[in-house]
């Protein structure tokens, strides 16, 4: 995940309202046009990068549900 990447991701978290997202909700219709291997790759991207604290506010919450892993961005920014 490049530096672009990752700045257009906090700025997709920022909007959010806090609570649990899917890592597809950040990219919004745009995740339909990218292929099915560039997302499992962007995906555990995010996965290790929200493992390391990288995303302030942003857990794993180790849970699979309804359209893959669930994350949970917290009541702060």
């Amino acid at each position: 995940m490049d530096a672009s990447e990752t700045k257009k991701l906090r700025q997709a978290i920022a909007e959010r309202p806090a609570g649990p997202f899917h890592f597809s909700d950040l990219y919004g219709a745009e995740w339909d046009k990218i292929r099915i291997g560039d997302k499992v790759k962007l995906g555990n991207a995010f996965q290790r990068a929200v493992v390391r604290h990288e995303f302030e506010n942003v857990e794993d919450t180790g849970t699979k549900r309804g359209g893959g892993r669930l994350y949970i961005k917290g009541g702060q920014d």
